[in-house]
């Protein structure tokens, strides 16, 4: 017993054993989900071929990745097959290229999916542990506040890895070359290296503080349901697939905004010409508003939310199992 509170006692997880578990949740969603963005590359494939040097946005649930189409027709986005649907494609792809296919390019994403899962989900439990023991355990407000930080954290870590890796990729670097890259940059103004910063924060800080606000507040509202005093898994599942639909639905159109823009951004960078003064992130919503109206800040909405809401289900619930494992190893 807590000789505080008269509860039971709660012992504390270590910051390497938050780190252990979310890494643990992040591996694991990235092999569950990323079939489902193979499948809606290879038909988008089918219907619009990839030319050599063009990007696209491929995800494995956790982060986006611009990726620039190889020469070839061995890469697994330009292999052939025709597909009726997404069950189709499931299979056709098992059956003529075996299971491996499915989780094509994933090794590359993992290594920025990986850290940034382990720095957002980590701060996160770090700050919110901060802010209750100055604050209080029921002010509302700091999953919101712990959200919000733990993103921003997070994003600008990963935002100069993520240009430094579409680049790698696009051109086969030596490290050399890549050092010389990276000091021009700097040279420049080291905010370059910050490119495609704001329409990130601007979908992924909303994102995080409405996803952990209602995270919490269904969290408790289903354990006061079921008369628990700790949550179960399937509660978590459930908290964090809701949560995760809500904010993704939510925050679409920045996503559409960021997409436009990172791929936009990329085509003229690669083909060295200059970038268009009308570039800026609402100069973009705008012109999407005045070409296909406000429905046009939504595009993607059904394969985003199919996407969302099992990778949100799958890493909280994935990461909070693995809280508790070492919660019961430390007692």
């Amino acid at each position: 017993m807590d000789p505080e509170t008269g509860g039971p006692e709660i012992v504390k997880v270590t910051p390497l054993q938050q780190m252990l578990a979310s890494c643990t949740g992040a591996i694991l969603t990235s092999l569950m989900v990323t079939p489902l963005d193979v499948i809606k590359i290879r038909l988008q494939a089918q219907g619009n071929p990839l030319s050599k040097g063009k990007c696209f946005l491929y995800s494995n649930g956790l982060m986006d990745h611009l990726c620039v189409c190889e020469e070839g027709n061995k890469v697994w986005y330009k292999k052939p097959g025709r597909f009726q649907g997404t069950s189709d494609a499931f299979l056709k792809i098992i059956r003529n290229e075996g299971i491996k296919s499915l989780w094509s390019g994933l090794p590359p994403t993992l290594v920025m999916a990986v850290p940034a899962t382990v720095i957002y989900f980590t701060s996160y439990d770090q700050l919110t542990a901060i802010l209750r023991s100055k604050l209080g355990e029921n002010e509302t407000y700091i999953p919101i506040v712990a959200g919000i930080v733990a993103r921003l954290g997070a994003v600008t870590v990963i935002s100069p890895l993520e240009l430094i890796r579409t680049k790698m990729q696009s051109k086969k670097f030596s490290y050399k070359e890549l050092h010389q890259f990276v000091s021009k940059k700097v040279s420049e103004g080291g905010w370059i290296l910050w490119r495609g910063w704001a329409p990130t924060v601007l979908r992924d800080v909303p994102f995080s503080a409405m996803y952990w606000y209602n995270y919490e507040v269904l969290k408790k509202w289903l354990c006061e349901k079921s008369d628990l005093y700790e949550p179960t898994f399937m509660i978590n599942f459930t908290s964090g697939a809701l949560s995760g639909s809500f904010a993704a639905v939510a925050t679409l159109p920045f996503d559409v905004v960021k997409t436009q823009k990172q791929t936009q951004l990329w085509m003229y960078e690669s083909h060295k010409m200059p970038v268009p003064s009308n570039m800026s992130t609402w100069a973009i919503m705008k012109n999407i508003v005045a070409e296909n109206g406000l429905s046009g800040l939504f595009t993607g909405l059904i394969p985003r939310l199919i996407k969302i809401a099992p990778a949100c289900a799958i890493m909280i619930s994935t990461y909070e199992f693995g809280k508790a494992f070492f919660q019961k190893q430390n007692v």
